[in-house]
């Protein structure tokens, strides 16, 4: 039997031998992995559901915020989340429990969280739903003050912005009233687009009719994107007068039975259809 000989591997400067793999490209491996979670201070203590970014950003500023004993006034200053200790007003930060609430909200009620104009805010149903340990949460997305129906509330910043983002193209359904008769024209220029007075270009994916009256009409309105006051700037450039604007689902996210001011949890299953 012949027997072929192994080759031994040639040894690299210095006496080690040189296995051929090019050192550090890896993507996954251990180094680029020791960095993933370092992040700037107000996106860090946002993302442990502490506050609003904006809000950190004023913290930090006002050097009320230690990362690991020192006072950091950069808001962009590198902490790792999960290693630096995290303080505010001298009380160390911990994580807060993941919340996502589904809000119908009442026609007048503003999404801000105080409003310079006295008007009721969502943050007052809130209060409703739990005995005040209720942390920090936002809107994902806007309604405003004459819109109703769907909102989605969160302390997770990630998740609010998979579904806000424009890429992802989740579709919104909203039922609208027109005080007029919609006319296969209207619907048709609504689907195909309408240059706004302000000169944006917007579209909604899908529009039909639900029911209509003598003097008005319910449709039904479908956005895979949202721009602000969308379907209301399209409506007031062709002369249509709204009456009312409800927002019935987000994906397959549904209002369902949800009464008017009324919040509630979104369960596991419900939060993963969203997005």
């Amino acid at each position: 039997m012949t027997r072929h000989r192994i080759p031994r591997p040639k040894k690299a400067h210095g006496g080690r031998a040189n296995s051929g793999a090019p050192k550090n490209t890896n993507a996954n491996s251990s180094e680029p992995a020791r960095h993933l979670r370092n992040i700037g201070l107000a996106r860090a203590i946002s993302k442990m559901g502490y506050c609003s970014r904006s809000r950190a950003e004023d913290a930090i500023r006002a050097g009320r915020v230690r990362v690991n004993g020192v006072v950091r006034r950069n808001v962009e200053v590198p902490v790792h989340l999960g290693k630096d200790r995290l303080e505010i007003d001298g009380h160390e930060i911990k994580k807060a429990e993941k919340i996502y609430l589904m809000l119908n909200k009442p026609r007048g009620v503003v999404t801000s969280a105080s409003d310079e104009r006295g008007r009721e805010t969502i943050y007052s149903f809130l209060q409703k739903y739990q005995d005040g340990s209720l942390k920090w949460v936002a809107p994902v997305g806007r309604l405003d003050k004459a819109s109703e129906g769907l909102l989605l509330i969160t302390n997770d910043s990630e998740w609010a912005a998979k579904i806000t983002a424009p890429e992802t193209h989740i579709d919104k359904t909203y039922h609208v009233q027109i005080a007029e008769r919609a006319t296969p024209a209207m619907i048709e220029q609504l689907q195909q687009g309408i240059t706004v007075k302000d000169g944006e270009f917007l579209r909604v994916k899908s529009a039909s009719v639900i029911r209509s009256g003598e003097r008005n009409c319910w449709l039904e309105i479908v956005l895979d994107e949202g721009r602000n006051r969308h379907i209301r700037r399209m409506f007031e450039t062709i002369g249509v007068e709204m009456l009312r604007l409800i927002r019935v689902s987000i994906g397959a996210l549904k209002l369902g039975d949800l009464l008017k001011g009324e919040v509630r949890a979104l369960s596991e299953q419900e939060k993963a259809i969203v997005v």
